[in-house]
């Protein structure tokens, strides 16, 4: 574990640590890929420091990412491309809009269910942006709902993708921490929902606000009956959800074997219906690799940049540094959260994760913050990131999709960065929130 190389004493930080952060500034800015700056700045601050010697480098590479845990990631990567191409993602929309018909605003809602639905195959964000943006948005600016505030909608919700489990973020924080997946899958259950219920009343508020869509005057019996017709058509579509959450958190299967139980079930399900043959799995598969192909790698060169950053003493130079501005638990805990949104909305996750977490994780063990707790309010955070205005991930990914401004998404994702961010909070400073599901020897 990571931060167990930490020394006790504080170290003075020179141009060995500045340099190659300024580094790693200058090639993001130039948009070098990530994995490549990271590296970069990596390998240079082996280097000067002489932490690792430069001819284990290649090793080290390897021995990052040579770990079982990480073939969960490929695995839910192929399943939710899997899942689009057979068409059955579009039974979940079909469900979750016959689910929310009964309530104005019901296919904003039905909106945000979908991209709850599709976080807890895929475990990407980005990836479910894209996937339920192309079915959504265009149908909720027919429904009333301008086109920038559909776009922040969708891409509110899939923030979900990396905070309902199975989520490939809490595979890469348990590997970065020592801590099982399947603990931290279950830790994440009730905060993921709550972010959940989160966007859906920001819509619902929004939607009350400005009337932009109507609907909700159906009697019970005509829900329960088209809900029945949606769930007989498309129950099926369920049963991949069905067998990742029965399988991980039963105990039955690790994250690896319910992702490549999913893979499996999905194609074969895509082959029964027709809409899957053979002469799709190239394009899917070269799809899926170019995605797990910027994750990776990313990890690879991130962990020996993380272990430089221990050998210096970084971890517990900002501890010292945090702990001086002020001792209060609960302003180390609003720092805390600030920096992760900040670094969420500039950079991915997986980065994000390999280079903060071995340095913030001293501070909340400094403040007595159960390391499950301080898992989730992490990846929380960083989730809020990804539509922070103006630089958050998603934004660009929806902006990238519909072709509109940036600028007006932004201005709209406003409220649901507000109420996910109180959510957050309430994670931060109430640990059962995060450990009420958790045996007792976690919490």
């Amino acid at each position: 574990m990571l931060w167990n190389q930490l020394q006790e004493q504080t170290v003075e930080l020179g141009w060995d640590f500045y340099g190659p952060v300024l580094l790693f500034v200058v090639l993001v800015a130039l948009a070098v890929p990530v994995w490549a700056a990271i590296g970069a700045a990596a390998i240079m601050m082996l280097y000067v420091s002489g932490a690792l010697p430069l001819s284990l480098v290649g090793e080290s590479l390897f021995h990052g990412i040579d770990h079982f845990a990480l073939t969960a990631v490929p695995l839910f990567i192929l399943t939710g491309d899997v899942l689009v191409r057979t068409g059955l993602s579009r039974k979940f929309l079909d469900v979750a809009e016959a689910l929310t018909q009964f309530a104005k605003g019901g296919f904003g809602s039905a909106t945000v269910l979908v991209c709850g639905m599709f976080a807890a195959i895929s475990g990407s964000d980005a990836a479910g942006a894209a996937a339920v943006g192309r079915m959504t948005i265009d149908r909720l600016v027919e429904s009333g709902y301008p086109r920038p505030y559909a776009c922040a909608l969708v891409a509110a919700g899939a923030c979900t993708g990396i905070l309902i489990p199975p989520s490939i973020a809490y595979i890469i924080i348990g590997l970065v921490l020592g801590i099982s997946a399947s603990t931290l899958f279950l830790a994440a259950l009730i905060p993921g929902i709550a972010i959940l219920l989160s966007i859906l009343a920001t819509n619902i508020i929004m939607n009350r606000l400005y009337g932009w869509e109507g609907g909700g005057n159906i009697s019970f019996g005509e829900w329960a009956s088209r809900l029945g017709v949606a769930l007989k058509s498309g129950w099926y579509a369920f049963i991949v959800p069905g067998i990742i959450f029965y399988g991980i958190f039963s105990g039955r299967m690790t994250p690896t074997e319910a992702g490549a139980t999913a893979v499996v079930v999905t194609i074969i399900m895509g082959f029964i219906l027709g809409t899957l043959k053979l002469s799709d799995f190239p394009a899917m598969l070269v799809s899926s690799a170019k995605v797990n192909g910027v994750i990776l790698p990313i990890i690879a060169f991130s962990l020996p940049l993380a272990q430089a950053l221990a050998i210096l003493g970084v971890p517990q130079g900002f501890v010292a540094a945090a702990t001086s501005v002020s001792d209060e638990t609960w302003v180390l805990i609003l720092m805390m959260i600030g920096i992760l949104i900040a670094a969420g909305c500039v950079m991915e996750t997986t980065p994000n994760i390999v280079i903060l977490a071995p340095i913030l994780k001293p501070l909340a063990d400094n403040i007595g913050m159960n390391e499950i707790q301080f898992c989730i309010m992490m990846i929380t955070a960083l989730g809020v990131g990804f539509i922070t205005p103006p630089l958050g991930l998603n934004l660009f990914v929806v902006s990238g999709l519909t072709g509109e401004s940036i600028l007006k998404i932004a201005w709209w994702a406003i409220p649901f960065v507000f109420f996910m961010l109180v959510v957050t909070v309430f994670i931060a400073y109430v640990p059962a929130i995060s450990t009420t599901l958790l045996p007792d020897i976690y919490k």
